[in-house]
């Protein structure tokens, strides 16, 4: 569990990092920096375990996962250019509520009424943040949605692989195929950093995505992803202090309503699943 917190606390900083950078840099190129740390990690970790973690029984599979990795991740650093960062990271949690519908639909995993309401109320907080039509807040937070949209697909990506490929291989062909995806624009957007801060951003938000990935691997390995995944909503603390530390920016109180409706009935549907895990098969 702590490490599952420290992971969060640290890609909070990340994710802030990320938006300051948005001033003076392309969003693609800071993408492609932020998914390198994660290519570092896999430096480690092929140091440690060997080349056998890049063995894997579902090539395709695994190269869909990056592509929405590499996906998700850019339209999360687009919207964060112009949405306040814990507005954004509160509509992210939208993501757990788009894993049960796409469980239901593609891998057609049983779905109760209970979980189905808490589905809907959560749809609706996301809507009660963003208010659209109202100019609450910047339309580029529905690019938050399509982020976590594409978030849920790769969570249902990793359930497929989950009975053929370990978690570390899985990481592993995630950081190599969005770094080689998001360097096909890169020559078109590269901007050489000119400022001496800009470089120790850069440098310090790779090795610290490398860190928070690590640390959230480590968690689940350790423990049940049920056990730890409710700490993943530690993240708006944190991205709400770095949000009001940095930028000056708190959410209103519309978008701290939503975000409670989501974290509540996102931690219940979690329990829920924890529950149908449990139950045995019926014969």
């Amino acid at each position: 569990m702590l490490c599952m917190a420290g992971g969060m606390f640290i890609f909070s900083a990340v994710d802030t990092q990320a938006k300051f950078l948005t001033d003076t840099l392309h969003p693609f190129q800071i993408v492609w920096f932020r998914q390198l740390g994660l290519v570092l990690g896999l430096v480690f970790m092929l140091s440690y375990h060997g080349a056998s973690i890049l063995r894997t029984a579902a090539p395709g599979l695994q190269v869909l996962r990056g592509a929405v990795a590499a996906g998700s991740a850019t339209l999360f650093i687009f919207a964060v250019s112009y949405v306040p960062l814990a507005d954004a990271v509160a509509v992210t949690f939208v993501a757990p509520f788009m894993v049960t519908l796409m469980g239901a639909l593609i891998l057609r995993e049983p779905v109760g009424m209970r979980r189905w309401t808490a589905v809907i109320i959560g749809f609706l907080a996301t809507l009660i943040i963003i208010r659209p039509g109202t100019g609450a807040i910047h339309p580029a937070a529905f690019l938050v949605i399509l982020a976590a949209a594409l978030f849920a697909v790769r969570q249902i990506v990793s359930r497929a692989l989950a009975g053929s490929d370990n978690t570390m291989t899985t990481v592993a062909y995630t950081a190599l195929v969005s770094v080689a995806l998001l360097s096909v624009p890169l020559p078109f957007v590269w901007q050489w950093p000119t400022e001496g801060w800009q470089i120790a951003l850069l440098i310090s938000m790779a090795l610290m995505a490398a860190l928070a990935e690590t640390l959230v691997i480590k968690a689940l390995e350790l423990a049940q992803a049920v056990v730890v995944a409710p700490l993943h909503y530690t993240i708006l603390i944190w991205s709400t202090f770095y949000g009001w530390l940095i930028f000056g920016d708190l959410p209103d109180l519309w978008t701290w309503v939503g975000a409670a409706i989501i974290t509540a009935t996102g931690i219940y549907t979690l329990n829920r699943e924890r529950l149908a895990a449990r139950k045995p098969p019926q014969t």
